[in-house]
């Protein structure tokens, strides 16, 4: 079957329906959702690549996939159908499930952690995780090598996502969109909006701020503005602590109203906060949703987060093959593009930018989705943590939200 071009109805459906719709990848998390406990168990786990042996492939032979993912992370039609899929369908003839089944990295992993350690078939061929959650699925051996002469569009991964610490030359990860952690406000409250962390402790917003229950994200705006490098191996127990302390005292004096996921949008929408640490594409979507320009965002002055989701192919899948030629077909441009107009986060795919000039010159310009060298100068990738500051430091953020 011949490459979709940006002319191709499909593509321009799709368009469409992104700027009436664009919903946001994780509206489907609660809260912190597993314990201290099981994270400090989990992060103090021994394992390897060599640990366990990789299914055999029968992709040649079966020609089904399921893709686990987040909630509204992919191009939806009003029938609720994905055309990007569907498109992949009929090129490739593989039947994919795409199965939300993603509500957070923690208790994700709480699902298949068993299986995983026992080399077993968790039910997804592939899944999109998080940066710091797939740095523990390598080392603990829990995922397959990718073969790069099955993905030739990997070629087509933009340099700076080529070679991170967890996985360097891709070896065993692929990302799938990327985003920011930064500032939201409701214009019509705060009219001149917020550049600093230190705003949301302002006293007339005492109890109207959100924060998120990922840690990175949080904590790391809070330590930025305290002039840590988050993406430097420099700081350690001292900076981390006087983050959560900071943390800890706006919990208890009432200031912070909500630790949540992405319902922290509900809050912003109901006028039960006012301003948040929120995640980037998420401010278009809940614009989107409440018809208007109510809500900004921006990175603080002192820096934001960047990180990115990754396919990755469990230990126990026997159909990496397919999933291979999955990862390969949503890194050609055009495809790219058209999933990107519709998540309104970054994609990661070289090309797709000049793929969005024809099919919708609008987007070209959005910093959500193709930031420039100022946007991307001003965050950083919180660093990969050992596993033992894995444990300690995940202990030391729940216990601010269980009130110890």
């Amino acid at each position: 079957m011949t490459r979709p071009t940006p002319e191709d109805p499909m593509f321009q459906r799709l368009l469409g329906q992104a700027k009436r719709l664009d919903l946001s990848r994780r509206s489907m998390l609660t809260g912190l959702g597993v314990s201290a406990a099981t994270l400090a168990l989990a992060a103090c786990s021994t394992g390897g690549a060599s640990a366990r042996k990789a299914a055999t492939d029968v992709s040649s032979k079966d020609k089904t996939l399921t893709w686990a993912n987040w909630s509204y992370y992919l191009d939806e039609d009003d029938n609720g159908k994905y055309p990007t899929l569907i498109a992949f369908e009929k090129k490739s003839g593989i039947q994919v499930k795409y199965d939300v089944a993603v509500d957070d990295n923690n208790t994700y992993y709480a699902k298949v952690k068993d299986q995983l350690a026992l080399g077993q078939d968790i039910g997804a061929d592939t899944v999109c995780l998080t940066d710091w959650m797939v740095s523990r699925l390598i080392g603990l051996g829990y995922v397959q090598k990718l073969d790069h002469g099955k993905i030739p569009n990997i070629s087509n991964l933009v340099s700076n996502l080529q070679n991170p610490d967890f996985d360097k030359g891709r070896v065993y990860s692929l990302p799938w969109q990327s985003g920011f952690a930064g500032l939201a406000w409701n214009k019509e409250k705060l009219p001149n909006g917020l550049t600093t962390i230190s705003e949301l402790w302002d006293p007339s917003l005492k109890g109207k701020v959100g924060v998120l229950s990922e840690m990175r994200d949080t904590i790391g705006l809070i330590m930025m503005e305290q002039g840590v490098d988050i993406a430097s191996k420099s700081w350690g127990d001292e900076e981390f602590s006087k983050a959560v302390s900071e943390f800890r005292k706006q919990v208890k004096s009432g200031q912070i109203r909500n630790i949540k996921g992405n319902s922290y949008a509900d809050d912003l929408k109901s006028g039960d906060t006012l301003a948040a640490i929120v995640w980037s594409g998420d401010v278009t979507s809940i614009n989107a949703e409440v018809g208007g320009d109510k809500f900004g965002f921006a990175i603080p002055d002192s820096g934001g987060t960047l990180w990115s989701d990754n396919f990755v192919v469990p230990i126990g899948s026997p159909r990496k093959g397919n999933a291979e030629k999955l990862m390969n077909y949503y890194y050609e441009p055009e495809v790219a593009a058209t999933v990107a107009a519709y998540v309104n986060y970054i994609t990661p795919v070289q090309g797709a930018k000049e793929a969005m000039e024809k099919i919708d010159p609008s987007y070209v310009d959005n910093q959500l989705i193709f930031p420039d060298k100022a946007t991307l100068d001003k965050v950083k990738i919180f660093r990969t943590l050992t596993p033992q500051e894995q444990s300690k430091y995940t202990v030391e953020f729940e216990s601010v939200g269980l009130g110890a």
